[in-house]
């Protein structure tokens, strides 16, 4: 049996050459793509349209062609322009600022407007208020040659005034009540004003106010602080909120104010 099994496997050796050569002797053509963009250039087979090989063991039966299959490589369109009417461009219209500010250019606040004490020389008594509008500080007299002075905000051209008062009242956080001329002059420019406003930090008179005599001026503070050492108001001397609350301690009713 063991010799039966060994010459099966002597032919079946003998044999394997003889069919390797026979299934191999003609190898299948080889096909240059005509795409050069392909992966590759060389691809092993018949191509579609190449004529079927045949197998010399059998004439009449056609060996089975391995099918290739070539990536196609589109190019990207750009579309062209079309002549016609450019597209309307939408333009998002500005809001409007609800709080209207002075035309003043809001930038680093300037540190000779802080409070400081300075050398100065007058015939007044301590305790009198004296505000230089041309220069744009407020001066506390203390005595010895020396003041207390602030940065204040003045009247703007048409409003300027000079003139010897008291400080006749003492405020805080004072309601505003924007006399009618000043409400007709805004409206004229299509600002209105309302006809009161309760204290609060929104409210133009800012923190404290002093009321000079029987005017309609007053020394007080502001929600606009980046207008002190300007020309801006209707008339009042404006303050920053933190100034005007230190002068307002130093200040009693009665006090001589003098604005020059």
């Amino acid at each position: 049996m063991a010799q039966i099994a060994l010459a099966a496997g002597l032919i079946a050796a003998s044999a394997l050459p003889a069919f390797s050569a026979e299934r191999y002797g003609d190898r299948p053509p080889v096909i240059v793509s005509p795409d050069l963009t392909a992966p590759w250039l060389m691809q092993l087979g018949g191509a579609p349209d190449a004529p079927a090989a045949v197998s010399r063991a059998n004439p009449q039966r056609a060996m089975p062609q391995r099918q290739v299959y070539q990536r196609q490589v589109i190019q990207p369109q750009v579309p062209q322009p079309v002549a016609g009417p450019a597209p309307a461009v939408r333009v998002r219209p500005q809001q409007q600022a609800a709080v209207l500010r002075p035309q003043v250019q809001a930038s680093r606040f300037d540190p000779q407007y802080l409070p400081q004490m300075v050398a100065y020389e007058t015939k007044e008594k301590p305790g009198t208020v004296v505000i230089d509008t041309n220069n744009r500080f407020l001066y506390l007299v203390t005595g010895s040659g020396q003041a207390r002075r602030y940065g204040v905000g003045v009247g703007k051209p048409g409003f300027e005034w000079a003139g010897v008062h008291k400080v006749t009242r003492k405020a805080e956080w004072p309601s505003w009540h924007p006399p009618q001329d000043m409400v007709s002059r805004e409206a004229a420019k299509g600002h209105y004003l309302p006809a009161s406003m309760e204290g609060g930090p929104a409210n133009p008179l800012g923190a404290r106010a002093m009321y000079l005599g029987s005017t309609l001026y007053r020394i007080h503070g502001t929600n606009a602080p980046w207008t002190i050492g300007y020309a801006v108001s209707s008339g009042c001397i404006r303050m920053r909120n933190e100034d005007v609350v230190d002068l307002y301690e130093r200040v009693k009713v009665g006090t001589r104010v003098i604005v020059q």
